[in-house]
């Protein structure tokens, strides 16, 4: 369900506005209502999200970094400054490993210039040249290379790689020299050198990679304190740009929203304040923000909703209304006892051992635990246990629920598309309720005239001898639910478009309906083929294991446990998604569900 709202408007006098704001804050209950200009063009404000981006990426990086220590939570020490100081020392340690990490890849290359040629100095080179010596440093192939260039120029091979060779010329530096090879200019460094550098850079790098982990082990408190700090300051820099001056900037309107239970103590700060403020419902209008207020087993699937878009205020949340067709679904989907149970016990000793569990973590767990309870019975249905049919066991409590619950794979399509008949029904039914709730009762005639039209042909169906199709009663039903439909489907409108429109929604209701029911096959299917994979994977691990005592049962075991493991993921991950499905094309849209609100989230530190 959607919790009540309240639209809120206050007019505060100019000099105590920002007190205001810090108090209202303080209250933490009021949803500030947004204006379309003004957030983009404020410089200030767009410096601080920006920031606001570096520390969340700090923080992230900084969290990923592995350190042996757990992270440290020193209250004297943690603070918002220190968290900005960290800030501007990671961005410079950054630099500082990149620009080292250029150099090591610059000075790595002229290593493997020079190491052909060996370790010299090149001040001897230098000396020589002065001297009036040329030395120069050419490469050639095994096959260009002339000997007579030993006589000539007084060259002398220093190396071979490969089919390459690495050879000097010692001449007066006046002394032309005509070679149809290539000359090479070595670094300024000898290989030593070089070594030497790229061994320093490594070591410099090593320092900076120290003092981010110590960095990590420490301060990680203190940046998220900072980035707290300054979300803080950037909320309230938007709720001063939602507020409209008024009187030559002497007075600030601003408008909000609260919850209808959180009334009277907004009142009563109100009335101690110089404020003038105005409390009323909301008009139809109104963008109200949504908070899901559902109790019990429903708002855990509360988040799936959201994954798909919140419902507006005037709409009926769906939330409770699809919960238990979602938690069926997953467990038909899914289909393996076995399964249901591995997942229901690993949750529950995960919750029973893990420590700070997270507030939004529960619900998530609590889902899974139910998701899993579902599929541990719908698994009953196939008999499946880890790929194995338990109903093959010759016990009397065993076959005797089978004879009770067990269904074949004809039973368990039948149920599919029955589910899909009932989900497709409750959802007409639900979007008749909410067009009376939202526009009046004479705009869900044309809705109720299909729900009627649908039930009485599936009574006609089932029950033949009591309800006949074609009979009179039956004809009169129809009668009544095509005159609904056609002529009362758009009360606004004047009769023949009323027709027309009638017609139309006919022809798409015919075609869409069916395709609609065939997408809940899904249900069977996915249930099919996760029986089929464990199966194989069972026969794997019994055919491949080796005849031998010992290795025999490890390899069948680890089939087993991979196997298992790789179909229970892909088999999760798909009863989650196509019940998604389901719910948000075929339910959704049947249900007449628009969507599109935006989340309350108050005003608050």
């Amino acid at each position: 369900m959607i919790t009540k709202m309240k639209k809120l408007t206050f007019l505060v006098y100019h000099k105590e506005y920002d007190a205001f704001l810090n108090n209202l804050r303080d209250l933490g209950v009021v949803h500030i209502a947004e204006k379309q200009q003004g957030m983009a063009d404020n410089s200030a404000l767009q410096e601080k999200i920006r920031l606001s981006a570096r520390l969340s990426a700090t923080i992230k990086l900084l969290q990923n970094i592995k350190t042996e220590e757990k992270v440290t939570d020193d209250s004297e020490t943690v603070s918002a400054s220190r968290g900005m100081q960290i800030l501007d020392e990671v961005d410079e340690l950054l630099n500082h490993k990149s620009s080292l990490q250029q150099q090591i890849l610059a000075y790595e290359k002229e290593l493997a210039v020079l190491e052909p040629w060996g370790d010299f100095s090149p001040e001897s080179i230098a000396k020589l040249r002065d001297s009036g010596y040329d030395i120069g440093f050419y490469i050639s192939t095994e096959a260009n290379f002339n000997e007579d260039w030993i006589e000539a120029y007084n060259a002398m091979v220093i190396n071979r790689v490969a089919s390459k060779v690495y050879f000097i010329t010692f001449t007066k530096t006046n002394q032309e020299i005509d070679l149809d090879v290539e000359r090479i200019k070595l670094p300024d460094r000898s290989y030593g050198q070089t070594q030497e550098l790229i061994l320093n850079n490594k070591e410099e790098l090593l320092r900076q990679e120290e003092t981010l982990h110590n960095i990590a082990r420490k301060d990680i408190p203190s940046l998220l304190a900072a980035r707290k700090e300054l979300n803080g300051e950037i909320e309230f820099d938007q709720v001063v740009l939602n507020t409209e001056p008024a009187a030559g900037e002497k007075l600030m309107l601003l408008q909000g929203w609260l919850p209808a239970s959180e009334e009277d103590p907004i009142v009563a700060y109100l009335n101690s304040q110089s404020v003038y403020y105005d409390i009323k419902k909301p008009a139809p209008e109104d963008n109200v923000p949504i908070q899901l207020n559902n109790k019990g087993l429903f708002a855990w699937f509360e988040p799936i909703c959201k994954l798909y878009m919140l419902p507006k205020y005037n709409e009926l949340d769906l939330t409770p209304f699809f919960a238990p067709f979602f938690m069926l679904f997953f467990g038909l989907c899914l289909g393996d006892s076995g399964y249901g149970l591995f997942l229901l016990l690993g949750v529950t000793l995960y919750r029973l051992l893990a420590k700070n569990i997270g507030k939004t973590m529960k619900p998530i767990l609590s889902l899974v635990q139910l998701l899993a309870a579902s599929t541990f019975f719908c698994g009953m249905l196939t008999g499946t246990f880890f790929g194995a049919n338990f109903y093959d066991l010759d016990w009397p409590f065993i076959q005797r629920m089978k004879h009770a619950i067990a269904m074949d794979n004809n039973d368990m399509f039948q149920l599919s598309l029955l589910l899909g008949v009932i989900q497709i029904l409750f959802g007409m039914i639900l979007k008749a309720v909410n067009q009376a709730i939202q526009f009046g009762f004479k705009y869900a005639v044309g809705t109720i005239g299909w729900i009627i039209l649908l039930v009485s042909v599936g009574l006609a169906a089932v029950l033949p001898a009591v309800f006949p199709m074609g009979g009179t009663a039956h004809l009169v039903i129809l009668a009544i639910a095509g005159a609904m439909i056609l002529f009362y489907n758009s009360p606004d409108k004047n009769i023949f478009i009323n027709f027309g429109l009638g017609l139309w929604d006919s022809y798409n209701m015919v075609t869409g309906l069916l395709g609609d029911i065939l997408s809940y096959v899904r249900l069977f299917a996915l249930g099919l083929s996760g029986g089929i994979l464990a199966s194989v994977f069972n026969s794997l691990a019994v055919g491949m294991s080796p005849d031998n005592v010992i290795a025999g049962p490890i390899v069948m075991v680890l089939i087993f446990v991979i196997g298992h493991s790789i179909n229970i993921f892909m088999n999760v991950l798909g009863a989650m998604v196509h019940p998604m499905r389901l719910t948000f094309v075929e339910f959704f849209k049947n249900s007449g569900y628009e969507g599109g609100g935006k989340e309350y989230k108050p005003f608050s530190k």
